[in-house]
């Protein structure tokens, strides 16, 4: 459990008198002031209960917890005055979200047993949104992977985006990107809503009609319904909906959003759609990052140059590990292996795109239709993490 507590206050004696009272309970950090509290937060894990003073030069406890609302959300926040003024009270709780509101002199043990309460509320936080985003994330994961496996030529590189994004998410030291993942595996589920027949047409890339160009154009309209109503991915529909969107404000939908009013996922996802798309008619990540920048107005033009930094980068690491690229047989696949070459059968028919890594179910299905029919080879992986059956 974490039980990191910081207290915050402009009083160096009175923050001496909690270190003693409370260092055998709590692990406890003090802080003098607003500011420099602050960037004791940035520079170490997250505190599970944040206690400040009311009145403090420069910052005072009203405008410091506020700030640690956007910077530290999960973190429990304790108002500590010795001024019993409601309005104070008022404030504090509006403006910062506040779990308890104190006044001093405030005895030791309602101070512990607020702390506690603190640490308990921080711990119901937590525990709650990763037990639902864990299990969010697992249905997600059991979904697509079930799609691709009956519509990989739609729903192959949902795996691939999906690294993209974990990988950026880092790169950007985005700290809570569950959204953009799930965004990412879920970016073509409008498809399920398009005729069969007309999927063929698309999969075999034959000429479209304006209606049936503008029925596709719709998807996203229908992945976004579908997720809309699904509680804690509002947002993550709201993705899906502009993911088409570019950056001067035209293409779908058809509205007066634009620039910074386009959500930051939908943005970055419009980016990594098109480059995907790029490559996967074999032309190579510098040409295709070349051809992103040649789109005057397509992309936010800052999140695109920190994508082409971190892209052509891995680009030339992935060259220098071309070694770990081996041909396998059916047998010789392990989960966790990445594919370097679609797999599809004799006549053609497509079961994985290459790009995705390999899971247990893929493997598997893999395997059974080596069973009924011949499969192209060679296959080829890159095995670049250590494997398991």
């Amino acid at each position: 459990m974490n039980n990191r507590v910081l207290l915050v206050d402009d009083d160096p004696n009175i923050l001496e008198g909690y270190k003693r009272s409370l260092r055998n309970k709590f692990d406890v950090t003090t802080a003098i002031e607003g500011h420099a509290a602050l960037e004791v937060i940035l520079g170490k894990d997250t505190f599970s209960t944040i206690v400040s003073d009311v009145t403090m030069p420069n910052m005072n406890g009203i405008q410091f917890l506020s700030r640690v609302k956007e910077i530290s959300p999960d973190s429990v926040r304790i108002m500590l005055t010795g001024n019993a003024d409601l309005n104070i009270a008022i404030n504090a709780i509006n403006e910062g979200n506040i779990f308890r509101f104190l006044t001093k002199p405030c005895p030791d043990d309602l101070f512990t047993k607020t702390l506690e309460a603190g640490i308990e509320q921080y711990r119901l936080i937590t525990a709650e949104r990763e037990l639902l985003e864990k299990t969010l994330n697992g249905s997600i994961n059991v979904l697509t992977e079930t799609l691709s496996l009956h519509h990989p030529e739609i729903f192959g590189n949902t795996m691939k985006l999906k690294e993209l994004i974990l990988d950026l998410a880092k790169f950007f030291k985005i700290s809570r990107s569950w959204e953009l993942e799930v965004a990412a595996m879920l970016a073509p589920i409008g498809y399920v809503g398009i005729p069969p027949a007309l999927m063929l047409k698309v999969q075999k890339e034959e000429g479209l009609s304006l209606g049936e160009e503008k029925m596709l154009s719709l998807t996203p309209e229908i992945g976004a319904h579908l997720l809309g109503n699904i509680p804690r991915l509002e947002s993550v529909a709201k993705i899906i909906l502009y993911q088409n969107k570019r950056y001067d404000g035209t293409g779908f939908p058809k509205d007066s959003v634009s620039g910074q009013k386009i959500l930051f996922g939908a943005r970055l996802l419009k980016i990594l759609l098109d480059l995907i798309q790029i490559e996967s008619d074999g032309i190579p990540r510098s040409q295709a990052v070349q051809h992103l920048k040649s789109k005057n107005g397509w992309y936010d033009p800052k999140i695109l140059e920190k994508v082409s930094t971190y892209l052509l980068k891995e680009e030339k690491i992935k060259a220098s590990d071309s070694a770990n690229i081996i041909s396998a047989s059916v047998y010789e696949l392990r989960a966790g292996q990445i594919l370097r070459s679609d797999i599809e059968t004799v006549e053609g028919d497509l079961l994985l795109l290459a790009g995705c890594r390999l899971s247990w179910v893929q493997i598997n299905l893999i395997r059974n239709h080596a069973k009924l029919t011949d499969l192209k080879v060679p296959l080829k992986v890159e095995t670049t993490i250590t494997q398991n059956n």
